[in-house]
């Protein structure tokens, strides 16, 4: 039953295994699942018979689906290219990369690290 399960949400929800992965474009095939989910939203709330649901829903879908998006994206340039985060600007602890006090930039210890952790 868990296979089922399993089988069956990958079937639908991942754009790797269902048909719309003849689609080469990330971008097309985003925009069409998308649209998927629209239509769903307005058959459900067709369905209940309520067009404050359908905003709602359609809120979500979209909200639900580009985080699934970016979470992708993050996960696979771990996978890809995982010197991506390296040099990423986040990357250091803000001390280290520049102190000013009255418009001077102030010379730090290039072994100091920063931060409260030492």
């Amino acid at each position: 039953m868990r296979q089922f399960v399993y089988d069956s949400w990958n079937g639908v929800m991942n754009a790797e295994i269902n048909p719309l992965r003849h689609i080469p474009d990330t971008n097309v095939r985003h925009l069409v699942f998308q649209v998927l989910a629209w239509m769903w939203c307005i058959i459900f709330s067709m369905w209940v018979g309520s067009f404050w649901v359908m905003g709602i829903s359609m809120i979500a879908h979209a909200l639900l689906l580009a985080g699934i998006v970016v979470t992708v994206a993050t996960f696979e340039t771990a996978k890809r290219r995982p010197t991506f985060f390296v040099d990423f600007p986040t990357s250091t602890p803000s001390r280290s990369r520049h102190m000013w006090w009255n418009g001077k930039k102030i010379k730090l210890d290039p072994n100091d690290k920063g931060g409260e952790h030492e």
